[in-house]
């Protein structure tokens, strides 16, 4: 696997100074073509986890508003071919109430988009479910420990 970008990632919105529907967050692309997984060939060999990062201004998106807008932006900025890309968006655990007793499990879930003149429409989602969410997960382990 190759790690081509890691970091926080700024997308600019509309409306001149407003910016309305900026927002920035954690943003890793792998490139599956570059690892040695025993002749697999992966469909989608480019994955691109996104992930929110804390909102510091109130018209600050989150990535699930603004999905088809960042993967639009994304694809052209990395040369990426959209249909050969794994678009997930990643949620971490969140724990809250009296002594954080309640518990919202982490998740991944995958963003289909339909692709119309170079700009992404459209977006599904849906929860990823092993192995795919796994593979991702050990993605995500293998760059953390490389940093």
């Amino acid at each position: 696997m190759m790690l081509l970008y890691d970091g926080l990632y700024h997308w600019k919105g509309w409306g001149g100074k407003l910016q309305l529907a900026s927002g920035k967050c954690r943003m890793r692309i792998y490139d599956l073509t570059k690892s040695k997984q025993n002749g697999v060939v992966f469909l989608k060999p480019v994955v691109v986890v996104l992930t929110d990062e804390p909102r510091e201004k109130i018209n600050d998106m989150t990535i699930k508003s603004c999905a088809s807008h960042i993967a639009t932006l994304v694809t052209k900025q990395f040369g990426i071919d959209p249909k050969r890309t794994l678009w997930v968006e990643y949620y971490p655990q969140v724990t809250y109430g009296k002594a954080d007793t309640n518990v919202i499990p982490e998740k991944y879930e995958a963003v289909e988009f339909t692709w119309h003149k170079n700009k992404a429409v459209s977006p599904k989602w849906k929860l990823l479910e092993p192995p795919l969410s796994d593979m991702v997960k050990n993605l995500e382990k293998q760059s953390i420990y490389k940093c």
